[in-house]
C-alpha cells in the first residue's frame, strides 16, 4: 500500500458503474431498470407490471371502499387475499422456470468486467427471463411464508392508505392525494422486496444472508406504521396516538430515502439493538459479550420489575430489589465457570476465565456486600417512617454524602493517568518512561492512591447510593409500574455500573435541592423515573459530544492535512459551514438513536447510521482472525496484559469503563486494540485484538503517529498541554507487561569470517559430545537403573565398533569409483527396506546365535568374504549384541550368517547407563573414514563433561573416575559423533560457507548417506540438530561477548541455551510453543534475500512498559460503519482505496485493521476476557 495522493478515486471505474447500477435499485426495492446494456424492452415492461401489481389490487380494495360498495376490513381482505393469490402465483412461476433445464448464454462481449452482468433473452416469458426477474427463494417454507406475509402487507396497507382515512387526519385533500400515491409507491416497493426481487440494502449486518431475512426488512418498517394506525383506531380519544399517527404518516412516505440511505437497521440488528438499550436503560444492565448472554439476561431482569409489582410488602420489595440487583451485576457464568474448573481439571487458555482468586476473595467479598446491602437496606427503609428525622432530609444528608463521594472519586480518578479531562498534564504521573525500573516503582507508589479509589468506589459509594434509595418516600407508597420499573433498574446500576449511578444520583439530589418541591419534575416524577430519565439524558449527552468531537475531527484534517485535502475538499467544508444547522440535526439524531456517525469514504459527509449493538459486529467475540506467525506474540503476552489491566482499571488509570469503550495499546512493533465489552461488579469484559506486525507504509505511518502522541506524554518533562488534542487517541498509562521484546541484527562479519568458520567445525564437535551425553545420562532408565547395577558384578560386554579392524577391501570401500557420501545407498539399513516389519525382524535376529551358509541375493557382496577375522556365530545373552559396521549390505532377510566385530566389555558397571542407544551404533558410514576423522574428538573434553554429569551427583566420586576411564564407552561416543560430523561436513579441513550453515541450520544436511541415516533415527536428527544451532549461537556469543576461556564457561554457555533458550526456526512449531510456554530467550537464523545479508533474531521475556491510550469510541463506531457500508454496500475493496489509507489523527488504517473479519484482518483476537477489579 503505497503513500496516498489528494487524487486517489474514492471508487475505481468499475465500481463507480456497478454502484449507479445497484444505488436505483435499491431505492425501488428491487427492479433492475439500469443494466449496463442493452436489453429487450419486455424486460423493463415486466419489471413495471410487477411493480405496480399491489397498487393494482389494492386499488380494487380502495375503490370499491370509496363506493361503499365494501366496508374497510372487508377492502382490506380482498385486497390482501388478491395478493396470497398472486404471490403464490409469482413464486410458483419461478420455480417452475428453475426446474425447466433451459441453459442461459452470456452475450459475448468485449468488456470482460460486463460479462458477469449481462444475459440473453429468447422471448417475453421465456425461463431464463422469468429466471432473470423472479430469482425465487432458497427454501420451500420461505415461500410459503413471504406469499401470506405479502398478502398482509397489501391489506393492512390498503386499510392504512384508504382516503377517507387520511382526510381524516389531516382534513386536507391535497394531504390525502399526496399521501396517498406516495404511500402506495412505500408499498409497492416493500412487496417487490419481499416477493419479486430482494434489493441489496445498504444498511446490511449480516455478511451472508443465510436464512432470508433480508427480504423482511422493509415489510418489517411497514407493519411498525400500521400497528400504530390500528392502536389509533381501537384506542379512542388518545390525542398522543394522534399525533403520533399523524407524524407517522408523512414519515412513511419517506421510508424509501431512509432505506437507500441506510439508516434503518435490518431485523437482527434491530432485534439486538432494541435488547440492548432496554437491558441498559430500563433494567439497570450492561451490553453483553455474546448475544446468549444478552438474551438471558434480558429475560432474567426483566422478571426483576415484574415481580417486585406483586410483592405486597416494601420492605419485601426493597430487599428483593436490592438482593436481585446485585446478584445479577455479578459474572454469573464466569462463577459457574469457576465452579466445573473446581470440579475437573483443565484450565482455559487464559487467565480470566480460571483463578483461585475468584473462587475466593470474590465470593467473600460478594457475600460481604450482599449481607450488608440487605442489612442496611431494609433497615433504614423500615424504620424510617418512625425517625424523627423526616425521610426527605435523611435523603438529602445522604445526598451531599454522594456528591463529596463524587468529587473525591472523579478527583482520585484523574491522578491516575498522565493527563486531566485528557488535556493538562498530571504533575503527580512519573516522568520519563525510559527509566523502566525507576518508572514503575514510582507508578506503584500511585497505585496505592487507586486502592483508595478502589475503596470508596466498590465498597463505600455502592452501600451509600442503596441508602439514598431505602430512605425515597416513593417506595412506601402503592406500587405502580413506573415504581417497579424505575427502582428495579436504579438497585441494579447501583452495582452494575457504580460510577454512572453515582453521577445520576447526585444529579437527581442536586436537582431536587435546588428546584421547588412543586415542579412537575418533583410532583410528577418518583426518584426511579428521575434516574431513568437522567441515565439516558447522561449517555445521549456524551455519545453526542464525542460525535462532535468526531465530526470536528474529520473536518478539520480534511481541511488542515496535505494529505487529505481533496479537489472536493473545500466545497465539502464550504457545505458543512453553510448547512451547519442541518449537520448537527443528523449529530443529534444519530446520538438519540445511539447510531453511528457514518462519515461517508471518511469524508465530512455525515449520514446517520444504522442502529446496532455496541459489538458492532455480528459475529461471535474472538471467532476469527488472520492468523500467522507472529499471532502468538499476543496470545503469549495475554495473561500478563490482563493481569496489568486489572490494576490499572480498578485504580481508575484507564478512564471511565463504558461498554464499547476502545483502547490502543503500542509496544515496539505491536499494536494492542482493547475493547470493553461489558460491565458489572466488580468484573469488565474485554477483547483484546492484535494487529499485523509486518507493516505497509499506511500501517508505518499511523504506528510513527501513535508513537509520537505516546512520545509526546510520556517522555518530556514539566507541565505541558497535550500537543494531540485533535488526535482520537487521548494517552492514559503506562503498564508493565511480561512479554518478549523482538531485536534483530546483521550477522555480516560474523556468520562469513574465516576464522569464525574454521573454529565452528571444532566447536560442533565438542557440542555434539555434551548434547549426546546430556540425553544419555537424563534419559528415564539411567536414574532408575543406577542402583540396580550397583547389585550386579562384573563387567558387561558391549559390540564396540572396533576401530582398529582392517577395513574393509579397497575394491568395495576406499575406491575411487565409490563415493563415501552415497556409501548408505549400498548398506544394510537400506536395501529393499520397504517394509516396516523387515527391520523388526532383523533385530531379533541379532539377538540369536545364528549359524549356518551365507545365502546372498543376487547381485549382492557375499559378507563373510568382507573380513577374514569376523565370527559366523555370536553368544545368546542379550547383551552380545553385535553391530554390523562398514561392510557390503545384504538382503535383511538373509542375515542367517553376519559378520561380527570382535567383543570388548565395559571395564565398569555403570558405565552401561551412558551408553548410546543400540539402533544408534550401527551407520552407514564407512570405518576408515571414522578412523580417519577420531583425531578431532576431543578427549579432555569428554572427560570434562562426563565428570559434571549430575545423574551420578549420589555416588562416589570413584565412580565418574572409572567411567571416564572407559575405553569402551569412549569409543561409542567415538563412532557416533564422528560419523555424525563426518555426515555434515566429511574430513576435509575446508571451513563451511555462511550458505551451508543456513541450510543445515533450517534442518537440510547434504545429500549424503547420512540424511537416510539420520532420518531413521528421529531422536539422534533432533539432537545433531540441536547441537548444529547451539554451535552457531556460541559462534555468535564469541563475536559478540569475546572468546571462551575454559571449558568451565563453554559448558555454563551450553547449560544456558538447554535452560533458558529455544534456538530454532520462525516456521517451527517448537518456536510457537517456546513462546506460549514463555522461555526466557530465543534465537532463529534467517537471511534476507533482498539485501544479500544473514540475520539473526533474538526474542527475550520481560516486563516491558507498553503504552495505553483511550479512542474515541465514537470514531471508531463511525468508521467501521462505513466500512460495513463500503464492503458489503458499495463492495469497494480496493487495497489502494481511500479510505484505508493512512490518516494521522483518524487512525484510519489500524481502524480498519481492527475490525472483525472478514472486513478487518487483526491477526489476533481473544475470546471475552472477564477482568475482576479486585
Amino acid at each position: 500500500m503505497g503513500s496516498m495522493s489528494p487524487d486517489v478515486p474514492l471508487l475505481n471505474d468499475y465500481k463507480q458503474d456497478f454502484l449507479l447500477k445497484r444505488f436505483p435499485q435499491t431505492v425501488l426495492g428491487g427492479p433492475r431498470l439500469k443494466l449496463g446494456y442493452c436489453a429487450p424492452p419486455y424486460i423493463y415492461v415486466n419489471q413495471i407490471v410487477l411493480f405496480l401489481m399491489p397498487w393494482a389490487l389494492g386499488g380494487t380494495g380502495t375503490l370499491l371502499y370509496q363506493l361503499d360498495i365494501l366496508r374497510d376490513y372487508s377492502a382490506a381482505a380482498l385486497s390482501g387475499g388478491l395478493m396470497v393469490i398472486t404471490a403464490s402465483v409469482i413464486q410458483l412461476t419461478s420455480l417452475y422456470a428453475k426446474n425447466r433445464s433451459v441453459v442461459v448464454k452470456r452475450v459475448i462481449t468485449r468488456d470482460i468486467l460486463a460479462e458477469e452482468d449481462e444475459h440473453e433473452f429468447t422471448s417475453c416469458a421465456g425461463a431464463e427471463t422469468v429466471k432473470f426477474l423472479i430469482p425465487g427463494k432458497k427454501y420451500v417454507a420461505n415461500t410459503v411464508f413471504h406469499s401470506i406475509l405479502a398478502g398482509l402487507v397489501c391489506g393492512l396497507g390498503t386499510w392504512y392508505l384508504l382516503p377517507n382515512r387520511i382526510t381524516l387526519l389531516y382534513g386536507s385533500p391535497g394531504a390525502t392525494a399526496a399521501l396517498f400515491v406516495f404511500g402506495w409507491i412505500t408499498l409497492c416497493i416493500g412487496e417487490y422486496s419481499l416477493i419479486v426481487n430482494t434489493a441489496t440494502e445498504p444498511a446490511t449486518f449480516q455478511t451472508q444472508d443465510t436464512y432470508e431475512i433480508t427480504p423482511l426488512m422493509r415489510p418489517l418498517y411497514i407493519f411498525f406504521f400500521v400497528s400504530v394506525d390500528l392502536a389509533h383506531r381501537f384506542i379512542i380519544n388518545t390525542a398522543a396516538l394522534e399525533q403520533m399517527n399523524q407524524i407517522l404518516h408523512i414519515l412513511f412516505v419517506l421510508l424509501p430515502f431512509l432505506w437507500a440511505l441506510g439508516a434503518l437497521p435490518p431485523p437482527d440488528a434491530l432485534f439486538f439493538w432494541a435488547v440492548e438499550q432496554v437491558l441498559e436503560f430500563g433494567l439497570g444492565g450492561s451490553p453483553m459479550s455474546t448475544h446468549l448472554r444478552l438474551l438471558v439476561m434480558f429475560f432474567v431482569s426483566a422478571g426483576t420489575p415484574i415481580v417486585s409489582y406483586f410483592i405486597p410488602s416494601t420492605v419485601g420489595v426493597v430487599l428483593f430489589m436490592t438482593g436481585l440487583g446485585f446478584l445479577l451485576s455479578l459474572n454469573l457464568s464466569d462463577l459457574s465457570l469457576a465452579f466445573r474448573h473446581r470440579v475437573g481439571n483443565g484450565c482455559e487458555a487464559f487467565p480470566g476465565y480460571c483463578g483461585s482468586g475468584f473462587r475466593r476473595k470474590e465470593c467473600l467479598l460478594g457475600v460481604a456486600m450482599l449481607g450488608v446491602a440487605l442489612l442496611e437496606a431494609g433497615l433504614l427503609h423500615h424504620y424510617s417512617g418512625f425517625s424523627p428525622i423526616s425521610e426527605s432530609s435523611a435523603q438529602s444528608i445522604v445526598g451531599y454524602v454522594l456528591m463529596a463521594l463524587l468529587s473525591i472519586l472523579w478527583i482520585l480518578r484523574e491522578t491516575q493517568s498522565i493527563y486531566v479531562f485528557g488535556i493538562f498534564q498530571n504533575p503527580f504521573y512519573p516522568k520519563d518512561v525510559q527509566a523502566v525500573s525507576l518508572f514503575f516503582k514510582k507508578q506503584k507508589k500511585l497505585l496505592k492512591v487507586g486502592v483508595v479509589r478502589w475503596i470508596l468506589l466498590t465498597l463505600v459509594s455502592p452501600l451509600a447510593m442503596v441508602a439514598f434509595l431505602a430512605l425515597d418516600s416513593s417506595l412506601h407508597g402503592l406500587h405502580s409500574v413506573s415504581v417497579s420499573v424505575g427502582f428495579s433498574r436504579a438497585f441494579r446500576t447501583v452495582w452494575q455500573n457504580t460510577e454512572n449511578a453515582l453521577l445520576e444520583t447526585v444529579i437527581v439530589s442536586a436537582v431536587h435541592v435546588v428546584s421547588d418541591t412543586d415542579s412537575w419534575w418533583n410532583r410528577s416524577l418518583d426518584t426511579g423515573t428521575r434516574l431513568l430519565l437522567i441515565g439516558i439524558m447522561r449517555d445521549r449527552l456524551l455519545q453526542f459530544l464525542t460525535k462532535l468531537q468526531f465530526a470536528m475531527t474529520v473536518l478539520l484534517a480534511s481541511w488542515t492535512e496535505k494529505k487529505q485535502h481533496r479537489r472536493t475538499t473545500t466545497t465539502l467544508c464550504v457545505l458543512n459551514a453553510v448547512f451547519a444547522p442541518f449537520v448537527l440535526v443528523i449529530i443529534v439524531l444519530s446520538a438519540l438513536l445511539s447510531a453511528p456517525l457514518l462519515p461517508l469514504f471518511t469524508l465530512p459527509v455525515f449520514l446517520v447510521g444504522f442502529p446496532r449493538p455496541v459489538q458492532s459486529w455480528p459475529e461471535a467475540v474472538g471467532s476469527t482472525a488472520c492468523v500467522c506467525t507472529d499471532t502468538v506474540f499476543y496470545h503469549q503476552m495475554i495473561p500478563s496484559l490482563t493481569a496489568s489491566l486489572q490494576d490499572a482499571m480498578a485504580a481508575g488509570s484507564l478512564g471511565l469503563l463504558l461498554p464499547g469503550s476502545h483502547y490502543l495499546g503500542r509496544f515496539e512493533d505491536r499494536l494492542i486494540w482493547i475493547m470493553v465489552l461489558e460491565r458489572g461488579y466488580p468484573y469488565c469484559c474485554v477483547n483484546v485484538k492484535g494487529l499485523e506486525l509486518q507493516e505497509t507504509s499506511c500501517h508505518t505511518a499511523e504506528a510513527q503517529r501513535v508513537d509520537e502522541v505516546f512520545g509526546s506524554a510520556f517522555q518530556q518533562e514539566g507541565p505541558q498541554i497535550n500537543e494531540h488534542l485533535g488526535n482520537v487517541l487521548t494517552p492514559c498509562t503506562v503498564l508493565p507487561v511480561k512479554l518478549y521484546s523482538d531485536a534483530r541484527s546483521v550477522l555480516s562479519g560474523i556468520i562469513d569470517s574465516h576464522e569464525n568458520l574454521k573454529e565452528f567445525k571444532g566447536d560442533l564437535v565438542k557440542v555434539l559430545v555434551w548434547v549426546l551425553m546430556q540425553y544419555c545420562s537424563k534419559r528415564p532408565s539411567t536414574r532408575e537403573n543406577s542402583h540396580q547395577t550397583e547389585k550386579t558384578s562384573g563387567a558387561l560386554p558391549v559390540a564396540l565398533p572396533a576401530l582398529n579392524t582392517p577395513p574393509c577391501p579397497k575394491s568395495l570401500e576406499d575406491s575411487d569409483s565409490l563415493n563415501s557420501d552415497t556409501f548408505h545407498d549400498w548398506s544394510d539399513d537400506n536395501i529393499f527396506d520397504d517394509e516396516p516389519g523387515i527391520k523388526n525382524r532383523k533385530e531379533k535376529l541379532q539377538l540369536k546365535d545364528l549359524a549356518g551358509t551365507n545365502l546372498p541375493i543376487p547381485g549382492s557382496v557375499d559378507s563373510q568374504g568382507a573380513d577374514d577375522h569376523s565370527s559366523s556365530t555370536g553368544p545368546k545373552n542379550d547383551l552380545y549384541r553385535t553391530v554390523l559396521l562398514g561392510f557390503p549390505a545384504v538382503d535383511k532377510g538373509q542375515r542367517e550368517d553376519v559378520a561380527y566385530i570382535p567383543l570388548v566389555e565395559f571395564s565398569c558397571s555403570q558405565s552401561h547407563l551412558l551408553s548410546l542407544p543400540e539402533e544408534w551404533r550401527s551407520n552407514c558410514t564407512p570405518h576408515s573414514r571414522i578412523r580417519e576423522a577420531s583425531p578431532l574428538f576431543p578427549e579432555d573434553w569428554y572427560q570434562f563433561v562426563l565428570r559434571q554429569l549430575e545423574c551420578f551427583h549420589s555416588e562416589k566420586s570413584s565412580v565418574l573416575e572409572d567411567i571416564a576411564k572407559d575405553k569402551a564407552l569412549k569409543a561409542l561416543y567415538v563412532h557416533t559423533v564422528m560419523a555424525c560430523y563426518i555426515g555434515l561436513f566429511g574430513i576435509d579441513n575446508v571451513a563451511p560457507s555462511p550458505g551451508q550453515i543456513v541450510r543445515v541450520y533450517n534442518g537440510g544436511l547434504p545429500c549424503s548417506g547420512a540424511l537416510d541415516w539420520l532420518s531413521e533415527k528421529p531422536d539422534l536428527f533432533q539432537l545433531v540438530r540441536k547441537a548444529f544451532r547451539y554451535t552457531l549461537k556460541l559462534m555468535v556469543d564469541k563475536a559478540s561477548l569475546g572468546p571462551i576461556e575454559d571449558f568451565k564457561e563453554l559448558t555454563n554457555y551450553l547449560s544456558e541455551y538447554e535452560r533458558d533458550w529455544y534456538i530454532g526456526l520462525v516456521s517451527e512449531e517448537q518456536w510457537r510453543e517456546a513462546i506460549l510456554g514463555e522461555k526466557p530467550c530465543l534465537f532463529s537464523l534467517g537471511y534476507e534475500s533482498s539485501m544479500g545479508v544473514y540475520t539473526a533474531r533474538v526474542l527475550v521475556l520481560q516486563e516491558l512498559p507498553v503504552h495505553i491510550g483511550k479512542l474515541n469510541a465514537e470514531a471508531v463506531r463511525g468508521q467501521w460503519a462505513n466500512l460495513s457500508w463500503e464492503l458489503l454496500y458499495a463492495t469497494n475493496d480496493d487495497e489502494e482505496r481511500y479510505s484505508i489509507q493512512a490518516h494521522p489523527l483518524l487512525l484510519r488504517n489500524l481502524t480498519v485493521q481492527a475490525a472483525d473479519p472478514p472486513l478487518g484482518y487483526p491477526i489476533f483476537s481473544s475470546k471475552p476476557l472477564p477482568i475482576h477489579l479486585c
